[in-house]
């Protein structure tokens, strides 16, 4: 007889080897599938008493299979994400994050567009891969960042765009353009060119930074709009605005002599603000002065009028005493500060002359009248 039909083959029966032992079980040996796929169809014949093709239990089959397609609409929408409901392959609703439920397959379908999130799409610039430096580098794609000036110019413009999806624009955005960001990037280049275009080559080397990023958002916008596409542009940034490097070192001259010309103007200006001041105070000051003038000089020739007003008065009244009276205090005026004194009287001595004295010595100088000693002896 073979020795395959005697149950445990050449060597006996059992599973053990030539030497008695075989391999032994270790640990709890695993369930036998066909054992429980037995006991799992004793069971269901048990619930279902008239077969698998009864009544009943086609019913439970398709109840079974009605739940099933009835809980597959449930899906889950990411942080990033808005779902956008089909039915039939049209836009009905558009659902927030979170657990949602449609239609099940196929009344209601549901795409996923990260709609929450913003992207970024870089033009006139690309990151590639470095071996030599284990990472990524920056290349410039002079194709797409040159630009011609208002003024016939060339510029180097490297500039980032970021945008979104509008939040009631998402059907738009799924409907209405093919490739987003290829249309994103087509149009940011446009815009940009065209601002370029209408500007002059130093604002934009300088200071017109933040004009043109403003025209440019503001141009792609409308853009977009017009076109239906749903997106949004939130901000555009330029990177690197340059000329040619053929010119760049000349470019550098001139905005560093701009620079020196600016800060001269500011230093002749604070000059000017310090200067202006000063000699407005002195003109003001000198002006002051003039007026106290003018007004000492009115007053005192209204008081010397008024003077003359009383002495007329007083002349009306005595026409020959007031006339001796002025004789006297004119002569006293005029010879009080005389050093020689002349007498005019009588003949006697040598001829009326009284002989030379140093009376000027023994005399003491009597001061000139005042004009109010004057005014007084009038009366």
């Amino acid at each position: 007889m073979p020795w395959k039909n005697q149950g445990g083959g050449p060597w006996g029966s059992g599973p053990k080897g030539p030497w008695g032992t075989g391999p032994q079980p270790v640990g709890p040996r695993p369930p036998d599938l066909e054992d429980l796929l037995r006991r799992g169809q004793d069971r269901l014949q048990q619930l279902l008493p008239g077969g698998y093709f009864s009544g009943i239990g086609i019913t439970v089959i398709v109840l079974f299979i009605a739940a099933i397609w009835l809980a597959s609409g449930f899906f889950r929408v990411q942080s990033e994400e808005l779902g956008v409901v089909l039915r039939f392959g049209k836009h009905v609703r558009t659902v927030q994050p979170g657990l949602n439920y449609h239609l099940p397959y196929p009344i209601e379908t549901v795409l996923l567009p990260k709609a929450l999130r913003v992207s970024t799409i870089s033009i006139g610039m690309t990151l590639i891969d470095d071996p030599s430096r284990r990472g990524r580098t920056i290349r410039d794609v002079p194709e797409e960042s040159l630009m011609l000036t208002g003024d016939e110019n060339i510029v180097d413009v490297d500039f980032t765009v970021l945008w979104r999806i509008k939040p009631d624009g998402v059907g738009d955005f799924l409907f209405n353009i093919q490739n987003p960001e290829g249309t994103v990037k087509a149009v940011a280049e446009s815009a940009m060119r065209e601002v370029i275009g209408r500007s002059q080559i130093q604002p934009i080397l300088t200071g017109a930074r933040n004009t043109t990023e403003q025209g440019v958002q503001e141009l792609m916008q409308r853009t977009l709009d017009g076109y239906g596409s749903g997106i949004l542009i939130t901000q555009v940034q330029m990177q690197k605005v340059d000329p040619p490097a053929q010119v760049i070192d000349a470019f550098r001259d001139v905005q560093a002599a701009r620079a020196d010309l600016e800060r001269l103007q500011n230093e002749a200006q604070t000059y000017a603000n310090r200067v202006v001041p000063e000699s407005r105070g002195r003109a003001a000051q000198i002006l002051q002065a003039a007026e106290g003038y003018r007004e000492q000089v009115i007053a005192e020739a209204k008081g010397q009028s008024a003077r003359f007003l009383k002495v007329y008065e007083e002349y009306k009244k005595a026409p020959d005493v007031t006339r001796e009276r002025i004789y006297l205090e004119t002569m006293e005026r005029v010879l009080g500060g005389s050093e020689k004194l002349v007498y005019d009287g009588a003949a006697t001595g040598q001829g009326g002359v009284v002989p030379y004295l140093p009376l000027n010595e023994l005399t003491a100088k009597r001061p000139a009248a005042t004009s109010g000693q004057q005014t007084g002896g009038t009366r």
